[in-house]
Protein backbone atom coordinates (compact mmCIF):
# COMPACT_ATOMS: atom_id res chain seq x y z
CA UNK A 1 0.00 0.00 0.00
CA UNK A 2 1.67 3.21 1.17
CA UNK A 3 4.88 4.12 2.97
CA UNK A 4 3.96 5.98 6.16
CA UNK A 5 6.37 7.79 8.45
CA UNK A 6 5.28 7.79 12.09
CA UNK A 7 7.04 10.29 14.37
CA UNK A 8 6.20 10.26 18.07
CA UNK A 9 8.49 10.53 21.09
CA UNK A 10 6.22 8.19 23.09
CA UNK A 11 7.45 4.70 22.20
CA UNK A 12 4.16 3.05 23.19
CA UNK A 13 2.11 5.26 20.87
CA UNK A 14 4.72 4.98 18.11
CA UNK A 15 4.64 1.18 18.38
CA UNK A 16 0.83 1.01 18.50
CA UNK A 17 0.41 3.28 15.47
CA UNK A 18 3.14 1.41 13.59
CA UNK A 19 1.53 -1.94 14.39
CA UNK A 20 -1.94 -0.83 13.29
CA UNK A 21 -0.64 0.69 10.05
CA UNK A 22 1.45 -2.39 9.28
CA UNK A 23 -1.54 -4.62 10.01
CA UNK A 24 -3.56 -2.47 7.55
CA UNK A 25 -0.97 -3.23 4.85
CA UNK A 26 1.25 -0.15 4.97
CA UNK A 27 5.02 0.04 5.15
CA UNK A 28 6.02 2.00 8.25
CA UNK A 29 9.11 4.02 9.03
CA UNK A 30 9.30 5.11 12.67
CA UNK A 31 11.06 8.17 14.06
CA UNK A 32 11.44 9.20 17.69
CA UNK A 33 11.53 12.97 17.16
CA UNK A 34 11.10 15.76 14.64
CA UNK A 35 14.69 15.87 13.44
CA UNK A 36 14.70 12.12 12.83
CA UNK A 37 11.40 12.51 10.95
CA UNK A 38 12.86 15.13 8.60
CA UNK A 39 15.92 12.97 8.02
CA UNK A 40 13.74 9.95 7.22
CA UNK A 41 11.61 11.92 4.76
CA UNK A 42 14.76 12.98 2.93
CA UNK A 43 16.27 9.47 2.90
CA UNK A 44 13.20 7.33 2.12
CA UNK A 45 10.23 7.40 -0.20
CA UNK A 46 7.30 8.38 2.01
CA UNK A 47 3.66 8.69 0.95
CA UNK A 48 2.29 10.17 4.18
CA UNK A 49 3.65 11.55 7.45
CA UNK A 50 2.01 11.14 10.87
CA UNK A 51 3.49 13.60 13.38
CA UNK A 52 3.03 14.01 17.10
CA UNK A 53 2.70 17.73 17.77
CA UNK A 54 4.64 17.76 21.04
CA UNK A 55 8.09 16.27 20.59
CA UNK A 56 11.32 17.48 22.17
CA UNK A 57 13.66 19.54 20.04
CA UNK A 58 11.52 19.98 16.96
CA UNK A 59 7.76 19.81 17.27
CA UNK A 60 5.45 18.19 14.76
CA UNK A 61 4.24 21.68 13.84
CA UNK A 62 7.81 22.71 13.04
CA UNK A 63 8.35 19.58 10.95
CA UNK A 64 5.11 20.23 9.08
CA UNK A 65 6.18 23.81 8.34
CA UNK A 66 9.59 22.59 7.11
CA UNK A 67 7.94 20.06 4.82
CA UNK A 68 5.61 22.72 3.38
CA UNK A 69 8.51 25.15 2.84
CA UNK A 70 10.50 22.64 0.75
CA UNK A 71 9.37 22.25 -2.88
CA UNK A 72 10.32 18.54 -2.81
CA UNK A 73 7.95 17.78 0.11
CA UNK A 74 5.36 20.54 -0.20
CA UNK A 75 2.61 18.16 -1.39
CA UNK A 76 3.45 15.33 1.05
CA UNK A 77 0.34 14.63 3.15
CA UNK A 78 0.73 15.29 6.86
CA UNK A 79 -1.54 14.19 9.69
CA UNK A 80 -0.93 15.64 13.14
CA UNK A 81 -1.50 13.37 16.12
CA UNK A 82 -1.86 15.17 19.45
CA UNK A 83 -3.50 15.46 22.84
CA UNK A 84 -4.08 19.15 22.18
CA UNK A 85 -7.77 19.45 21.37
CA UNK A 86 -8.60 23.13 21.83
CA UNK A 87 -10.00 24.93 18.81
CA UNK A 88 -6.95 27.22 18.68
CA UNK A 89 -4.64 24.17 18.65
CA UNK A 90 -6.52 22.64 15.73
CA UNK A 91 -6.39 25.96 13.86
CA UNK A 92 -2.64 26.17 14.48
CA UNK A 93 -2.19 22.65 13.11
CA UNK A 94 -4.04 23.39 9.91
CA UNK A 95 -2.29 26.76 9.57
CA UNK A 96 1.04 24.89 9.72
CA UNK A 97 -0.09 22.90 6.68
CA UNK A 98 -1.56 19.71 8.13
CA UNK A 99 -4.00 17.73 6.00
CA UNK A 100 -5.73 16.26 9.05
CA UNK A 101 -5.61 16.49 12.84
CA UNK A 102 -6.27 13.52 15.14
CA UNK A 103 -6.74 14.04 18.87
CA UNK A 104 -5.38 11.54 21.42
CA UNK A 105 -6.74 9.30 22.72
CA UNK A 106 -7.87 8.00 19.36
CA UNK A 107 -9.48 4.87 18.09
CA UNK A 108 -7.11 2.74 15.98
CA UNK A 109 -9.97 2.28 13.50
CA UNK A 110 -10.40 6.04 13.22
CA UNK A 111 -6.66 6.44 12.68
CA UNK A 112 -6.64 3.91 9.83
CA UNK A 113 -9.78 5.44 8.31
CA UNK A 114 -8.25 8.91 8.31
CA UNK A 115 -4.96 7.69 6.86
CA UNK A 116 -6.88 5.88 4.11
CA UNK A 117 -9.00 8.98 3.42
CA UNK A 118 -5.95 11.24 3.03
CA UNK A 119 -4.25 8.68 0.78
CA UNK A 120 -7.44 8.31 -1.31
CA UNK A 121 -7.52 12.08 -1.90
CA UNK A 122 -3.95 11.80 -3.19
CA UNK A 123 -4.89 9.13 -5.69
CA UNK A 124 -7.56 11.31 -7.33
Amino acid sequence: MAAVLVADDDIDIRNLVSYKLTHAGHDVIAAENGLAALKSVREHHVDLVLLDVRMPGMSGLDVCRELRADAATRALPVILLTARSQEADVETGFAAGADDYIVKPFSPRELISRVEAVLARLAR
